[in-house]
């Protein structure tokens, strides 16, 4: 027989309270909310701090499940009355259990339906947080948990799931159809505050009720649903609806970004200074002079004009600075590399004394969590070993002074990636006079590079599949359609080099595109087997159209050679199987 009672938890002792004792129990005394004396029974000597023993407002159940196990459950009642009647449903769900009406997963179903929908979310992100990624992945992206996070949290406000019975598909069609009628551009209103936001893209849709589907697998594989309520979600078309398209920059866009990438942190310092025209200040006031921007053409005369303003110790780490942006700049576009990977890399990882030298990426950073080998380019590869070599060289000096420490390559970053990588990007961008945003409205941006890569490997005449391997896609759709930007390819050359047509190309002689010469003969056939004349046609024997005309109804009379039934009905004897039609009279 189950019981219904009032549990105590403790709280911290409040600010200011004193402990008394009062018929020798010890109590906690303190002025609350609005002047008034509180008291309340204080923790015993044995606690591990002070504090007081509240007791809750509503009522728990006590009973015993169908294997005979105690448990609780929270009613969430506050009257005695409803309390009981919560336990006596409970009890006889277990005695349904015991009688086999309900199975123990269908029990352990009910429980959870009343409980907060938030609370199941929680557990499902910590869930993912402990899971193994793909591969030799440790476990899965950091940002990856908080955008599941955030978009389940975000879909139970907007559905109105309170309750984990609540979840249901159809509150998510309909939040999916008022997302899909906001406008394309937010609302503003005359203060600048959002009165309408914009339309999410289709992939940011998708990105959502993917959060969705996975979270109803994992209440139906943890044993707190039965089915998943979001199977089957409809996703939209991304095709139509992309927010970001990015492009590939060309070669000279490649060699103007890579020389501003070396130059720019000296050049910085070595910028021109104008006069402004401004009668309303003095003459001597800095607001009437700037610095001049940075141009592909100006940066090599401010870089030598920075190498005479600057300290020699400050030159050595600007002049590092700038072949560092520009080394990374030219891996990530000769080798496909994403940013965190690069980020990722050690010195260890680069092997340049092999018969070809390499990048090796471990699968525990590799996106796909799978190891890959990188060929370099030769002259990547000089560099890198320059570079490497230096880093090694200050890693001795500062390391002379702790007594000699080793040189631990694998523990060496190759390249420091700031966080901000794309501000500094979009700077070197606007120096080198590349437009951040083509006229088709495609965008450069550090995972562009990638971009960059893969379309120039397609430009060059590389074997698709072998653009595929270089690229690390499942895919070769994804190569070749999604990666490859289309205006770098040389789609009006291939269109010459097909063969010449010859005298099969239609003369100016021949009115309305209509054919002459040998490719007469041709359309003469065709027209004639299809029973059509050609109007106003010359055909190789002389023949007119209305020659043409009489061949064809001649043609039409024929019966044909192989017919498969015959062409006159014959009479056949009664009373015998039928001859097969197959095979004629």
């Amino acid at each position: 027989m189950g019981n219904v009672y009032k549990p105590t938890y403790t709280k911290p002792l409040p600010e200011g309270a004193r402990i008394i004792t009062r018929g020798g129990e010890s109590l906690a005394e303190w002025i609350g909310t609005g002047g008034k004396k509180r008291r309340a029974p204080a923790t015993g000597p044995g606690a591990r701090r002070p504090g007081i023993r509240v007791q809750a407002s509503t009522y728990t159940a006590e009973y015993q499940d169908a294997t005979g196990a105690m448990r609780r459950a929270a009613t969430g009642c506050k009257t005695l009355d409803a309390a009981r009647a919560v336990l006596a449903r409970l009890e006889a769900r277990e005695e349904k259990v015991k009688a086999g009406v309900f199975t123990q997963a269908e029990a352990s179903v009910a429980d959870h339906a009343e409980s907060i929908a938030t609370s199941h979310v929680d557990a499902y992100v910590a869930s993912l947080a402990a899971k193994r990624g793909r591969g030799a992945r440790r476990n899965v992206s950091a940002v990856h948990v908080e955008n599941v996070s955030r978009a389940l949290r975000l879909a139970c406000e907007e559905c109105g799931f309170s309750r984990l019975r609540d979840l249901h598909r159809e509150p998510v069609e309909r939040w999916v159809t008022r997302l899909l009628s906001l406008p394309d551009e937010a609302v503003l209103d005359s203060d600048g505050n959002t009165l309408k936001p914009r339309r999410p893209g289709a992939r940011t849709i998708n990105a959502r009720l993917a959060a969705l589907t996975a979270w109803g697998n994992w209440l139906v594989e943890s044993g707190r649903l039965t089915v998943n309520p979001f199977a089957r979600l409809r996703k939209l078309d991304e095709a139509d609806d992309k927010r970001r398209r990015r492009r590939a920059l060309t070669g000279d866009e490649l060699r103007r970004l890579l020389m501003v990438a070396r130059l720019r942190p000296i050049a910085e310092h070595g910028r021109a200074t104008v006069r402004i025209i401004d009668e309303a200040r003095p003459a001597k006031s800095r607001a009437t002079w700037q610095k001049t921007s940075l141009t592909a053409d100006t940066v090599e005369a401010a870089a030598e004009r920075g190498r005479l303003r600057v300290r020699p110790e400050v030159l050595a780490r600007l002049e590092s600075a700038g072949r560092e942006r520009s080394l990374l700049y030219a891996i990530l576009v000769t080798t496909g590399l994403r940013k965190g990977e690069l980020a990722a890399l050690t010195v260890g990882d680069v092997l340049l004394d092999a018969g070809q030298p390499c990048i090796v990426l471990r699968g525990a950073s590799a996106k796909n969590g799978q190891r890959a080998t990188l060929p370099l380019r030769a002259d990547v590869a000089a560099e890198l070993r320059a570079w490497i070599e230096e880093k090694r060289e200050s890693f001795a000096k500062a390391a002379a002074g702790d007594g000699g420490a080793a040189w631990p390559p694998g523990a060496v970053p190759l390249f420091n990636v700031p966080a901000g990588l794309i501000r500094i990007l979009d700077r070197d961008l606007t120096a080198a006079g590349i437009s951040k945003r083509d006229d088709r409205g495609y965008t450069v941006d550090v995972h562009a590079l990638r971009h960059t890569f893969a379309t120039h490997l397609v430009a060059a005449g590389v074997a698709p599949r072998t653009a595929q391997a270089a690229m690390r896609h499942s895919s070769l759709d994804l190569t070749m359609q999604v990666y490859t930007d289309s205006r770098l390819l040389d789609v009006a050359g291939a269109i010459e080099s097909l063969p010449s047509l010859g005298e099969g190309m239609p003369t100016a002689k021949t009115p309305c595109g209509q054919c002459s010469g040998a490719a007469s003969a041709l359309v003469v056939g065709l027209v004639v087997d299809a029973g059509q004349a050609c109007p106003a046609a010359t055909f190789p024997d002389g023949a007119t159209k209305a020659t043409a005309a009489n061949v064809s109804q001649e043609n039409r009379r024929k019966p044909r050679a192989a017919r498969v039934f015959p062409a006159k009905k014959e009479k056949r004897a009664k009373g015998l199987e039928p001859s097969t039609s197959s095979l004629g009279s």
